[in-house]
């Protein structure tokens, strides 16, 4: 359940990122309101997934899912461009983030 819980919580990250970065002031409650929520559940995610799993594993594998799903919602919002490079080293991000789960 706890690894459940650290991905979802990472996918959120991704919620919260995009949230931040579509923010244009104070006035923005739209945006603000995404980024609270989404901060909120994807720390609280983490927070408990670190009671059930080793806090260094729990923050890179939080880490990795969040900036993979970043990216990935910024090229769908078209945002962002993904070059073969780029898919390339988010493929061994996943990769790592596979890993680490395999070994703990």
């Amino acid at each position: 359940m706890a690894w459940f819980v650290l991905v979802v919580s990472g996918l959120f990250e991704a919620v919260w990122a995009t949230a931040l970065g579509r923010v244009s002031g104070w006035g923005d409650i739209r945006n603000i309101s995404v980024f609270t929520v989404g901060l909120a559940i994807s720390m609280t995610g983490l927070a408990w997934a670190m009671r059930n799993l080793p806090t260094g594993t729990s923050y890179a594998v939080w880490v990795g899912i969040g900036a993979v799903a970043t990216v990935g919602v910024a090229a769908l919002l078209g945002d962002e461009h993904l070059s073969v490079a780029k898919l390339f080293f988010l493929v061994v991000i996943i990769g790592g983030v596979i890993g680490v789960k395999s070994v703990s």
